[in-house]
């Protein structure tokens, strides 16, 4: 055997990920509002495309009946071949609206519907125009602070109150302030007494018998007994009336009293103010019932338009140029041309599988989450005849709006639990709303796991208590014993 050096071929085959694929691959992940955002960055980098405005649209002819490529075609390169500079939300396969469409699934998918579909557009109205900006905590306690809390004093309020969590509790010990002011704790100390004179009552408490006292002395029901009361909030909580009523010396009417004051009271002041306010779930599909089936359309009003610039392509091509300038031309017109393919196709594989899941998930669109059915990724990649990882990529960060609500698309994927007659499999989401109406049910009678277990499998549901418990917690429903304290606690 050779020791020294030598050159060796070898042939090898290996998966290269162009920067094509890894782009057509990114926008199917993407949400239509991300998508906007990535738009608008194409446009700044490449001059040649172009967002149009409405009235510059001009409907193209196109065959109405063409059966869409898959996206493992468009990422392999197999798509057929169309104008790479269509505006494919203007061709005419567009609905007014998806009960224009024709019959069942294929009939009456709209790849982007116009504004005139009643379904969202540029010229309808803004609601969240019409919310008022909430004001927040911090600038509700300063408006008030500056008629209780001397000059002098002025700067002890503001870090104090910036110090304030969203509940409204102080989180920071008062030493700690002192030290950080540099002054004497007494002086913070009669600050923070200031503040908590302020509205909301309870706001600026160091925990949660502080918050509730300040609120029973501003109601005047700060007696002996539910001063009492309010420093053993944990025998409450662990429902131990009985000694409770001894500590504080009253009888079962005057506890059951005290009980019900304490319950009028708000433990989280903080949380009518200042918050931002959640954002609002933007669908990026519309499922609606039609009469020839399911009426299935793109949300038009958050799904970006762009074109390519062909007149300005040609100026350019037909100009003096060098090589190098020649060159960035030709791949400014590729990557153009390749974005509004794959933004085609993105399109067309959205719609694809979320017929797929609404065909599949048809009951729980007639008859409500009771009748999920059991789905996998796998199972709507088989039906399509697509990657399940395509199918994965599509189903993220995306909502479908129906009659029944906003839902994820991953909502409609749920494991399945064996039926006890040996029957189809339902769906976890279906269980868990035969538990949560059992519970809500369950009137005087307290009902345990093991009991919810026989009524479960009495509806046809095997399945196990270890189940039923994770269900339960995870729906943020107590145990049979702190629903049974809480019952008693609620009078």
């Amino acid at each position: 055997m050779s020791l020294a050096p030598r050159l060796d071929l070898r042939q090898s085959q290996s998966l290269v990920m162009t920067p094509q694929l890894q782009q057509a691959i990114k926008l199917l992940a993407l949400s239509n509002l991300e998508i906007e955002a990535f738009i608008a960055e194409e446009i700044e980098k490449n001059p040649l495309l172009e967002a149009p405005q409405t009235d510059e649209i001009v409907r193209p002819e196109r065959p109405e009946a063409e059966e869409p490529a898959g996206a493992d075609a468009l990422v392999t390169g197999a798509a057929a071949a169309d104008p790479l500079d269509v505006d494919y939300a203007t061709e005419s396969h567009q609905q007014d609206s998806v009960a224009d469409g024709g019959g069942g699934f294929d009939g009456a998918l709209s790849m982007n519907g116009g504004s005139g579909g009643g379904l969202g557009g540029e010229d309808a109205p803004d609601l969240d125009s019409f919310a008022a900006a909430d004001i927040s905590l911090a600038d509700h306690l300063l408006a008030q602070a500056g008629a209780v809390v001397d000059a002098a004093d002025w700067f002890i309020a503001q870090h104090l109150i910036d110090q304030l969590d969203e509940a409204g509790y102080l989180t920071v010990p008062l030493l700690d302030v002192a030290n950080r002011l540099g002054t004497p704790r007494a002086r913070v100390e009669r600050v923070l007494a200031q503040i908590q004179s302020l509205d909301p009552t309870g706001v600026g408490a160091r925990d949660l018998a502080e918050c509730i006292a300040l609120q029973a002395k501003e109601a005047d029901r700060y007696d002996p007994c539910m001063a009492r009361l309010i420093d053993n909030l944990d025998l409450l909580a662990r429902g131990e009336i009985a000694r409770l009523k001894r500590m504080c010396g009253v009888d079962d009417e005057d506890m059951a009293d005290m009980i019900r004051e304490l319950r009028s009271y708000d433990p989280k002041p903080g949380c009518r103010f200042g918050g931002e306010p959640a954002p609002a779930v933007t669908p990026d599909l519309f499922v609606q019932k039609t009469r020839n089936g399911w009426g299935i359309e793109l949300n038009a009003a958050t799904l970006p338009r762009v074109l390519v610039n062909r007149r300005y392509y040609h100026e350019l091509a037909h100009g003096p140029q060098d090589k190098a300038s020649k060159a960035w031309l030709t791949d400014a017109l590729a990557s153009a041309n390749w974005l509004i393919k794959a933004l085609d196709q993105r399109q067309r594989t959205i719609i694809k599988v979320a017929a797929e899941i609404v065909k599949q998930q048809e009951a729980f669109f007639l008859h409500g989450v009771a009748h999920l059915r059991p789905l996998t990724l796998a199972k709507v990649a088989e039906a399509i005849e697509m990657h399940e990882s395509t199918v994965s990529r599509v189903t993220s960060n995306k909502y479908l709006s129906c009659a029944r609500g906003v839902f994820e698309l991953k909502y409609f994927f749920t494991s399945a639990i064996q039926a006890a007659d040996g029957g189809d499999a339902v769906s976890a989401e279906a269980v868990k709303s035969a538990i949560r109406a059992l519970i809500a049910n369950e009137g005087a009678k307290i009902l345990s796991d093991d009991t919810l277990v026989e009524l479960l499998q009495a509806k046809g549901f095997d399945i196990a208590r270890r189940t039923v418990a994770k269900y339960r917690e995870a729906m943020g429903i107590g145990s049979s014993v702190q629903r049974r304290r809480a019952k008693a606690l609620g009078g």
